[in-house]
């Protein structure tokens, strides 16, 4: 352990008595880590001294000091709770989870969604952003130890803070946090090009400097003659952003326009155009780069005026001019300011989180009633959980597992049968939340149940997914008419005597676009039988339903019951007879003598008691006689003892 902490003392200064006592017992318990020279995780002590810099409450500077993860396992909640307060032991539990949470892989460098995701689920689950402020701080420690890693944990502990962590700093705002994340994390991802950056700033400082402060003092002597009083300062560089630039642009260091930047801060909109007209007055203009962004904002809002000018040395200055209110509107965030620099969408849930932390961080006074506004402000609509291999899924608030389901995939959903929250067996009504892994349970074949579009058994939530069950039932439905369709016609043909072939005439006949549409039609009984007979006898047809000449015995294709013609027979629906098929008749009650296919199942099913009720019966065209007709009855009796 070091002896001579010089943070310690930092972190008196600004507080009064009691909280110095808090925050004494405070670094007495970080006093109990163990000594360990080859342990690398940030010292919490160090990170409360960064957060310092913001002017922070004291309830966010003891967390930090009380979040060190090696403290995980010498103190518990409980007794944070005891000695600090429910406040300071729900900040150490958030950050404690932030500093374990290791969802990050490189590859979300590609995939942007991913990452975005991630930095949603960080913010979103944390019920006090100020544990996200510490939370920075200790990635900002971390990476001024990095030279103490290996080179592969230094590349990725690199790579993930430009990933996620330097743009959530710059969503909230905190530029600081920012750019310090941004310039360190690219020193050791690309030392070369960092040093030769480094070099070339350096060799050039005190030139750029004295230039800028030369520009400075003649605007504002002469913004001051025409009655405007303004803020004229520097507006410093990063390594990061220049070399972010250089890419975008394609340009060496030298080439670029704005490296030496100045930003004007004026009363009112008028003074902007009147102190835009004296810096084109006084300077020489390069035209292309002049863009009014008050007249014409961004997407996201912002506005200022851009312009860039050569001096008597001809180095080129970036000049941006804007009022106050437009100045705090781009810089604390509530513009999403990080939306045009991350091509990421503004909400007003953000804008409002933004400015409440700004607040925080400048209105120590107010700190716990402004952390209790935090919570759960932001994207309080939306959850983020993971599929067993670590992908994010962001999903609405309240969905359940099968909500999960179809979101992976709609046949994952139409097959769902069960799922494991974090490894344990939940109901598919179970409301997810955020951080858990889930487990899909698959049948090898399935289909949806009717229940799950009950909005009152709570199957699912999403609008998406509930429209893809719905679409399935429907599609079924569908498939049902087009198969009942399909029987009523060929009913109809071989009763005929036809040979079911239709084209387009028949679709233009019943203005149907194709077979499925008709079939389908017909199933519904939008086109009954005898509009389906009518066309079927008329002679243009023979164009599309091919006429066949059955022997003249058979031409009306009549049914014989026990070889009398004149019996009253219909054809059973379940398994449509048709010509050259093997028949019997079943006596019902209610509707005559049923012809029915010899196999179909509803004939081989009978009960002894119902096979009473079969008679032989034979197409029109076969002749039969009276020993047929009991040789018949006979074999007939067999086959069904037999398959029953």
């Amino acid at each position: 352990m070091q002896t001579n902490r010089e943070p310690t003392k930092i972190l008196f200064n600004e507080f009064s008595a009691p909280e110095r006592q808090q925050i004494a017992r405070a670094l007495a318990i970080a006093a109990l880590i163990p000594e360990d020279a080859h342990y690398h995780r940030p010292q919490s002590v160090d990170v409360a001294a960064i957060l310092m810099d913001f002017n922070i409450d004291v309830t966010t500077i003891l967390a930090a000091i009380l979040s060190d993860p090696r403290l995980e396992t010498l103190t518990t909640l409980a007794e944070s709770k005891k000695q600090f307060g429910d406040t300071v032991a729900a900040l150490v539990k958030d950050v404690n989870w932030l500093n374990k949470l290791t969802v990050y892989s490189p590859e979300m460098t590609d995939k942007p969604h991913q990452a975005e995701t991630l930095r949603r689920m960080l913010l979103s689950m944390t019920q006090d952003v100020r544990a996200v402020l510490i939370k920075l701080a200790y990635r900002i420690q971390l990476l001024r130890q990095l030279p103490q890693v290996s080179y592969e944990e230094r590349r990725f502990i690199s790579q993930e803070t430009l990933d996620i962590y330097a743009p959530i700093a710059n969503r909230l705002g905190i530029h600081q946090f920012k750019w310090e994340l941004e310039d360190m994390a690219f020193r050791y991802l690309e030392p070369a090009t960092y040093r030769q950056i480094a070099k070339s700033l350096a060799t050039n400082r005190i030139q750029r400097e004295n230039c800028v402060t030369r520009f400075i003092n003649l605007l504002q002597s002469t913004l001051a003659e025409e009655g405007i009083s303004c803020q004229c300062y520097g507006r410093p560089k990063h390594i990061y952003s220049i070399w972010k630039k250089m890419q975008r642009k394609q340009l060496l260091i030298d080439e670029l326009y704005d490296l030496l930047a100045v930003r004007v801060i004026v009363d009112n909109l008028s003074h902007c155009y009147t102190a835009l007209g004296i810096v084109h007055n006084l300077w020489q203009t390069i035209p292309k780069e002049f863009d009014d962004y008050i007249a014409n904002p961004k997407e996201n809002g912002y506005q200022s005026l851009h312009t860039v000018i050569l001096d008597a040395e001809n180095n080129r200055i970036e000049v941006q001019i804007r009022t106050q209110d437009m100045h705090d509107y781009a810089e604390l965030g509530v513009a999403a300011h990080w939306s045009y620099k991350e091509g990421g969408k503004q909400t007003a849930a953000m804008e409002q989180s933004v400015a409440t932390l700004r607040k925080l961080l400048e209105e120590q006074h107010s700190a716990e009633d402004l952390g209790d506004n935090f919570r759960s402000e932001l994207f309080s609509d939306r959850i983020y959980v993971l599929t067993p291999t670590g992908k994010l899924i962001d999903l609405v608030k309240g969905v359940t597992p099968l909500d999960f389901a179809y979101a992976i995939h709609t046949e994952v959903g139409h097959r769902c049968r069960g799922a494991k929250v974090n490894g344990r067996i939940v109901p598919l009504t179970y409301a997810l939340k955020s951080g858990e892994q889930i487990e899909i349970l698959t049948a090898k074949e399935g289909a949806p149940n009717h229940n799950w579009i009950d909005p009152n058994l709570g199957y699912l939530k999403s609008s998406r997914a509930i429209s893809r069950v719905k679409r399935w039932f429907g599609h079924q439905q569908q498939a049902a008419k087009i198969a009942l369709g399909k029987a009523i016609l060929d009913k109809e043909c071989h009763r005929l005597g036809i040979k079911p072939t239709v084209d387009t005439d028949a679709l233009k006949h019943f203005k149907q676009p194709d077979m499925d549409t008709l079939l389908e039609a017909i199933g519904k009984g939008l086109i009954n039988s005898r509009q389906l007979a009518a066309f079927l006898k008329v002679p243009e047809f023979e164009n599309t339903l091919t006429h066949t000449k059955p022997k003249k015995s058979a031409a009306k294709s009549v049914i014989s019951v026990a070889g009398i013609d004149n019996v009253q027979t219909s054809l059973a629906h379940c398994c449509s007879p048709v010509l050259s098929d093997d028949i019997i008749g079943y006596i019902s009650h209610h509707h005559g003598i049923t012809v029915h296919r010899n196999d179909c199942k509803n004939i081989t099913h009978l009960s002894a008691e119902k096979q009473a009720q079969l008679v032989v019966v034979t197409w029109s065209a076969e002749k039969t006689t009276q020993s047929d007709v009991a040789t018949l009855n006979r074999t007939l009796f067999y086959k069904i003892t037999e398959k029953t």
